[in-house]
């Protein structure tokens, strides 16, 4: 049993990416949400979006970061529901 866990997920903020990529990307695909995030130098695919906004996959800082400078938040942005 993984002990960082939050409930089920394996994430805080894949709910908020998820409702900042359909709310304020103007209902971006995550296909179009992984290709953004590859311009920034951040590997992420189609899946691995699916699996960060589902809470199936643990984020890493620096993906952290590029996210929140992608929606032109701050991380603790990212943190709220």
């Amino acid at each position: 049993m993984y002990k960082n866990k939050n409930g089920n997920r394996n994430n805080i903020c894949g709910e908020k990416i998820r409702v900042l990529r359909t709310v304020r990307g103007s209902n971006m695909s995550q296909r179009a949400l992984a290709d953004k995030m590859q311009l920034l130098g951040i590997d992420l695919d189609k899946n691995a979006i699916q699996r960060i906004e589902s809470g199936q996959r643990f984020i890493t800082d620096i993906e952290l970061k590029s996210f929140a400078d992608f929606f032109h938040i701050s991380v603790d942005e990212l943190y709220k529901n």
